[in-house]
């Protein structure tokens, strides 16, 4: 295993990675790994082994993999999961699972493929990233231990006071689709997480993501768009809108973003671009 290193978010996994951490020393001999204390730290541990490392594992949730992947885009480095986050999102739509023998027997036989990443302006996103609502909720979310139950609270509590967005194209050939949304994201795989499908057509290889737009619904719509999500049946209707993209840009009245799940604060005008094939993960 000198060819692998493991990168681990100890604030994940409701901060016990330590089964996690015996487990793989009783696996591997000497095992290369790393707890990070910060996303400059997990730079500076990818930095230092890059040339002597050709897997890397991220131990955490949909932020920790972004973060972990950000150094490996365009590389001949490969990715690899052990997921530990609350929606692990990113490591259902790759297959990846808490099975430590599987995950070690992949590092063992090496195989990967090329999958699309994108960026909002310029940061880098891997999974779903988003505005409006979402991105309210993930702010609000971050107050508290997080957890599925916690996160359903939220986005209940956040949806009854939330004030649409207004969205307006800067191309001639969307704005058509100017207007006042929920929410608005872009996927770059199916789901959010906890199985939660915003997209179920989307595709990590296809070198599109698909913007989502959904207006504000009533109450009596709410079961049906979660029934749907929940059961990869999403789709076109009167509130909700695919526009399958490889680059767009738009002008957005809030800041208030996340990315793969991750509160971030993002100035308009917003460019959305495609990276086709530019990150090799772990099959």
């Amino acid at each position: 295993m000198e060819k692998a290193a493991f990168i681990i978010n100890p604030f994940s996994a409701k901060k016990n990675y330590q089964p996690f951490l015996d487990e793989l020393k009783k696996k591997v001999d000497n095992p290369l790994y790393y707890i990070s204390e910060s996303i400059p730290g997990t730079d500076d541990f990818i930095k230092a082994n890059f040339d002597n490392v050709d897997i890397f594992v991220a131990i955490g949730g949909d932020g920790t993999i972004s973060t972990v992947a950000k150094s490996l885009i365009n590389t001949d480095k490969i990715l690899a999961i052990f997921p530990a986050g609350s929606g692990n999102g990113f490591s259902n739509e790759t297959k990846f699972n808490k099975n430590l023998d599987e995950l070690l027997e992949k590092i063992k036989a090496r195989a990967f493929r090329k999958i699309d990443t994108f960026t909002v302006n310029d940061r880098l996103s891997i999974n779903v990233s988003g505005t409006g609502f979402d991105g309210k909720v993930v702010k609000e979310f971050e107050k508290t231990t997080r957890g599925f139950k916690n996160y359903i609270k939220v986005s209940l509590k956040t949806f009854f006071n939330y004030k649409p967005i207004k969205v307006q194209f800067l191309d001639e050939a969307y704005r058509q689709y100017n207007g006042r949304y929920l929410m608005l994201n872009i996927a770059n795989t199916r789901q959010f997480g906890n199985n939660a499908y915003i997209a179920p057509n989307a595709s990590k290889s296809d070198g599109l993501v698909d913007m989502v737009l959904v207006k504000k619904f009533p109450l009596t719509y709410s079961a049906l768009f979660a029934f749907r999500m929940f059961t990869k049946r999403l789709k076109d209707d009167e509130y909700v809108t695919y526009l399958p993209v490889s680059e767009i840009s738009f002008k957005v009245t809030t800041k208030n973003w996340h990315l793969d799940g991750e509160f971030n604060k993002i100035e308009s005008p917003v460019h959305v671009k495609v990276l086709p094939a530019s990150l090799n993960i772990l099959v």
